[in-house]
């Protein structure tokens, strides 16, 4: 991966020239924001699905249109979401799937740049105990590993049991937290099978510690799975925040789709210098290799999918009878306005 110093170095200074040059004309062409302090709530600051806020945040891209944007980690989607509602946060940096929960819906929240275009969790299955794994209905009355209850491992669960004629009661749901926190819970319950993220998963597959069953950091993982698009992380606003301050929420999304179509051609020594230290978990081939799994996930244009919020909230229904679908105004919950014309400002 590092064979091509000559390339990289001019890469690097491309790269550097490029934002130089973007934020010098933005500086000349960008209008008066109607609000310059922004706090974005984040439900995980260092996870690999938020890479594209991490590098948004590094390249020092919010600075060049003109933003004062502080990330507030809140460990939880849930709590990130709160922060959302209760007015402690301007945007928030969560999953789609919270922008249709009642109290997003109340607030009348719309994601309006998408980050990435699958869950990426995928179900692994030990070798250990499956040496000729048939398919989801052996996990009946088996232990599985999840992040944590209502997250995307979860649901991920729930979709496959429910394909193989199972549910929940059938199996034994043990969660075991975020990241590589999980890694030792997951050994020494001697679980079945796992659904989780990377770069938890990755770390296991090296290990030979789980065979991959169901894979949704793919795109075609993903459609196998669920039927269509899924998309998942994205940034939401409340439509009153985007209504009152547009340019500022222009301005957001501008930075946002150059930090995706940086990500689009970067190489890993790119990734390495420009990631805190502190997100690498003291193992950068892990990190790298994480990344490579789950890097078709990563939006390359922050737009929905056109089938990804009827896909989403049909999940959804099949799992909660309180969701109506058929009562909800889909095209109210996301907006492809702001990453549209962030594009048209590229190509321009």
């Amino acid at each position: 991966m590092e064979n091509f110093p000559i390339n990289r170095r001019f890469f690097a200074v491309a790269t550097a020239l490029t934002a130089a040059t973007l934020a010098a004309s933005e500086a000349w062409s960008q209008p008066k924001l109607e609000k310059t302090k922004i706090i974005l709530a984040a439900s995980s600051k260092s996870a690999l699905t938020a890479l594209p806020l991490t590098l948004a945040e590094q390249l020092g891209l919010f600075k060049a249109q003109g933003l004062d944007l502080e990330v507030v980690d809140y460990g939880s989607e849930a709590r990130a979401l709160q922060a959302l509602v209760s007015g402690a946060a301007d945007v928030m940096a969560g999953t789609y799937e919270q922008a249709l929960s009642a109290p997003a819906l109340a607030l009348k929240c719309k994601a309006f740049v998408l980050q990435g275009r699958t869950p990426a969790v995928c179900l692994g299955v030990s070798p250990k105990v499956f040496t000729n794994f048939r398919g989801v209905r052996d996990l009946k009355g088996k232990k599985i590993g999840i992040s944590e209850l209502g997250s995307a491992s979860h649901l991920l669960v729930k979709q496959l049991l429910s394909r193989a004629g199972l549910n929940e009661a059938d199996v034994h749901l043990v969660p075991l937290g975020p990241s590589l926190l999980g890694l030792g819970t997951f050994r020494s319950n001697h679980l079945d099978a796992i659904s989780h993220g990377d770069p938890l998963m990755t770390l296991l597959q090296q290990k030979n510690e789980v065979r991959v069953v169901a894979d949704t950091r793919t795109l075609k993982g993903c459609h196998e799975v669920f039927g269509g698009a899924m998309p998942w992380h994205c940034l939401v606003a409340s439509s009153d925040f985007l209504e009152k301050h547009p340019r500022t929420a222009q301005s957001i999304t501008q930075v946002m789709v150059h930090s995706l179509k940086w990500l689009q051609t970067a190489g890993p020594g790119d990734l390495l210098k420009t990631v805190p230290e502190a997100y690498l978990l003291g193992d950068r081939a892990l990190y790298l290799a994480s990344f490579n799994q789950l890097r078709e996930s990563i939006s390359p244009t922050g737009l929905m999918p056109e089938d990804g919020p009827r896909t989403l909230s049909r999940l959804l229904a099949r799992f909660d009878p309180a969701f109506k679908p058929d009562k909800l105004d889909l095209a109210a919950t996301f907006s492809n306005e702001f990453v549209r014309r962030a594009q048209e400002g590229f190509k321009s």
